[in-house]
């Protein structure tokens, strides 16, 4: 663990189980990444309370399905270092100490915090911890001063302000931190059964976790071409919520095959779906055979979650030392 060009840090929030949108925008992303690098990712449970605060009765379940879910879909901790946030308390002490250090205009400017501030209007979240979460972000990179880290192009503000924090601390003190670079990931569209972003919220989602016979009854209830009320009527794939999902789960030829019998009346939605039922099948088949391994074998998880966090703690404490040196603490 010692080549930090090779660490890639991430994370996710415990708030339920994982859907296609989480696989394909993030996972995916993952298992390429641990062929290759040293990834550190973690359960962000603290990240959790900064909108969730009130709600903590299933954090615990929440946490135990996520780590389920990542070994379900491949993420291999042998390979990965798989921890939770809150047991690594380095964390919480380089965001106090990199709070100290950070300009509120930095914070007040942060895109996403006014983005959610007009979104989430029926949650209290005029908080100091929602404001500061970028910093604590920051801290959760810092840690482990990877050289990379793996964002969507949403994302890059967030990391930028990470930069500019390791910059003013660097500036300071000492040259700690190295500043992390990103690693843009493209991002898969994954839109929701009714044609709206997949959200867990919205009860529109196809799970990791859901049987065959429930993504069956899903796919019966996905929302097609609107414009396309009946079998005789020509269709525009590109405009169709199921045809983005062939485009990702479905062979090429195949998909031709659907785009000309869709515009040319010549196949129905109820065959076109017939079609991507069986292809998510086939995806979820071996993500379902790993989920059996881990499943109700909640020490086994633990085990591999207290590893983890062993690990995370030896890294994050070389940290810690060199800042409080720096800082003469």
């Amino acid at each position: 663990m010692s080549n930090h060009s090779m660490r890639i840090v991430s994370g996710m929030r415990p708030t339920g189980n994982l859907h296609l949108g989480h696989y394909f925008g993030t996972l995916k992303n993952w298992l390429k990444l641990q062929k290759d690098t040293i990834p550190f990712l973690f359960i962000a449970d603290w990240h959790a309370l900064t909108s969730n605060y009130n709600q903590t009765n299933y954090l615990k379940t929440y946490i135990y399905e996520l780590v389920v879910d990542w070994l379900s879909a491949g993420i291999n901790p042998e390979k990965c270092i798989i921890f939770q946030q809150s047991k690594v308390s380095q964390h919480a002490e380089l965001n106090l100490l990199l709070g100290m250090i950070t300009p509120l205009s930095w914070l007040e400017r942060n895109p996403t915090y006014k983005e959610q501030q007009n979104e989430l209007k029926n949650k209290e979240i005029d908080t100091f911890g929602f404001l500061g979460y970028p910093v604590l972000m920051a801290a959760d990179i810092l840690l482990y001063t990877p050289k990379y880290v793996p964002v969507g192009q949403d994302q890059l503000p967030h990391l930028e302000l990470t930069r500019e924090i390791a910059r003013r601390f660097n500036h300071l003190y000492q040259p700690i931190f190295p500043e992390p670079e990103a690693s843009l990931t493209s991002e898969a569209k994954c839109p929701g059964l009714d044609g709206r972003k997949m959200s867990k919220s919205y009860g529109n989602s196809i799970y990791l976790k859901d049987s065959i016979e429930e993504v069956t009854l899903k796919v019966k209830k996905m929302l097609t071409d609107s414009a396309r009320i009946k079998k005789t009527d020509r269709g525009n794939p590109d405009l169709c919520n199921l045809f983005t999902y062939h485009k990702i789960l479905t062979p090429k030829n195949t998909q031709q095959s659907i785009r000309e019998g869709c515009t040319t009346a010549s196949m129905g939605c109820i065959e076109c779906k017939e079609i991507f039922t069986k292809n998510l099948k086939t995806f979820l088949e071996p993500i379902h055979e790993l989920r059996n391994t881990y499943i109700n074998k909640k020490k086994l998880v633990q085990d591999i979650l207290d590893l983890g966090c062993k690990k995370a703690q030896k890294e994050a404490e070389k940290t810690m030392n060199s800042v409080k040196s720096a800082m003469n603490i």
